[in-house]
């Protein structure tokens, strides 16, 4: 069923924030500076004038350089980010990654701990295992370690928190909703633990302690109902913070986590658009009060 209405009839979300909004917001066509002396960047075009905006976002200034950073759009990774991201295809010495990216990231053989941690020259007996350590379909974390000249993504998982990511429900939302934080990894008083990657997916699961066996060794132990219920309004909750546009960090899902309990709301009507809209309105009294 294919559900169509006018423009008017769709409900409105309240736009949920705890931040003030950027004055330096941009639409297409819009002016940012009639000075001379900057250099264009990304998202911008010169006129006589002066320098417009391409598309909608919010200018972003590095001394001399402007750009505008698009509110949607594909994720441009950085150094350092954690992503998490789908094997789609194992060629010679590396596998090659969906990150949301414009482009495959490349996770090579040489940017994997071995099964045990083990430390050693990767061997023709190493490349010929790669589809035991990671085969196409599965889901792993991973931390940018370097960007192709093509734009391309290379990553690693050289620490014991990245690597093969078993039981669990991703996520997916747009990149620009994800915060930077120093650390993506947390483990929440629900009892679950959740995984926000840099490029807009956001894995949920049960408690992870530390992997010692290398990150390729996959948990298949029988979840408990309870592990399951969390996991399942953590999802909703994430997914009605997107639908209200919301930056999505450990606290904000908290918050909407609290409130669809307190409102007594069960899992499977988190989404109705009421429910997303109660759910908002308790989250920004929540933020108000911590700023009080």
């Amino acid at each position: 069923m294919v559900d169509i209405r006018l423009a008017s009839e769709i409900p409105q979300f309240d736009i949920v924030a705890d931040y003030v909004e950027p004055k330096n917001l941009v639409t297409p066509g819009s002016l940012i500076t009639e000075e001379t002396g900057f250099m264009r960047g990304h998202g911008t075009y010169m006129q006589e004038d002066g320098l417009y905006s391409s598309v909608a976002g919010v200018v972003e200034r590095v001394n001399q350089l402007i750009s505008v950073r698009p509110l949607k759009s594909r994720y441009h990774g950085e150094i350092g980010d954690v992503v998490i991201g789908r094997v789609t295809e194992v060629s010679q010495k590396r596998w090659k990654l969906d990150t949301n990216a414009r482009l495959d990231s490349v996770l090579l053989l040489q940017s994997v701990n071995l099964p045990g941690g083990e430390l050693r020259r990767r061997s023709a007996e190493d490349e010929l295992a790669m589809r035991q350590y990671l085969k196409e379909g599965d889901l792993v974390s991973a931390e940018v370690q370097n960007i192709f000249g093509d734009g391309a993504l290379s990553l690693h998982t050289r620490s014991m928190k990245y690597g093969k990511l078993s039981q669990g429900c991703l996520v997916k939302v747009s990149p620009s909703l994800i915060r930077r934080q120093k650390t993506h990894f947390h483990n929440l008083l629900c009892g679950a633990s959740i995984i926000m990657g840099n490029n807009g997916f956001v894995w949920i699961c049960p408690t992870l302690h530390e992997d010692t066996a290398g990150g390729f060794v996959q948990n298949l132990e029988t979840v408990p109902h309870a592990d399951r219920q969390a996991i399942s309004r953590l999802r909703n909750c994430v997914a009605a913070l997107a639908q209200c546009k919301m930056m999505i960090y450990d606290t904000s899902i908290m918050h909407a986590y609290d409130a669809s309990i307190n409102l007594g709301y069960e899992i499977k009507d988190l989404l109705l658009p009421d429910k997303i809209a109660e759910i908002a309105t308790m989250v920004r009294k929540q933020f108000e009060m911590e700023k009080e």
